[in-house]
């Protein structure tokens, strides 16, 4: 009878430790969904700003239009919500009125460019409501009329928060926390046109 008490101890810790496991386990997966989605996204950034370049007025090369690195056309900051409905829903089931119609084609190129902020920042809160997308140029000549001139380096950057399983924060990237204090995990792309 003792034998079969000390058997049902074992088997009850193996199985604790099992569950223990699988939680932990959902808190990776968690994770690695946050930094596919944020991958997927900043490769699909990557391929707009490609297609939306056009010759420099300029210089030689080609550049993107200003409004591609205007933080004011991400992450729906130029658009309000009513209540505290998560930003996918608020935003992105349809399309606000702020937001040009581009689907038909007949965007002039600032027009396209805060669309494809718009579906970006939709894509970014899809999956998770707390994170961002930030497009920004590192500009090699400021004194041209373009935001981002030619051959200067483009940075996409999508960022989330992240917690550990027991509770505790975790600093993942540097690039990603600006102020040293702060929790975020991200994806940091970064391409020449």
């Amino acid at each position: 009878m003792i034998e079969v008490l000390v058997t049902l101890v074992i088997l009850s810790v193996g199985l604790l430790g099992v569950a223990s496991l699988q939680f932990v386990g959902s808190f990776a997966n968690k994770e690695a969904l946050a930094r596919t989605q944020a991958i997927m996204v900043s490769a699909q950034m990557t391929e707009r700003l490609h297609a939306s370049t056009v010759a420099s007025r300029v210089t030689d090369g080609f550049v993107i239009h200003n409004n591609y690195v205007d933080e004011n056309f991400y992450n729906f900051k130029n658009l309000s919500c009513v209540g505290s409905t998560p930003p996918y829903e608020c935003h992105c089931l349809t399309i606000p009125a702020g937001i040009p119609k581009c689907q038909t084609g007949e965007c002039i190129a600032a027009d396209l460019a805060v669309f494809d902020a718009y579906q970006m920042s939709c894509s970014v809160v899809r999956e998770n409501a707390n994170a961002t997308l930030e497009v920004s140029c590192n500009d090699s000549d400021t004194t041209d009329i373009d935001a981002c001139t030619a051959g200067s380096i483009h940075t996409i950057m999508v960022k989330w928060s992240v917690q550990s399983w027991r509770g505790d924060f975790k600093k993942s990237n540097t690039n990603c926390n600006d102020d040293g204090n702060s929790d975020f995990d991200c994806v940091v792309k970064q391409v020449a046109l």
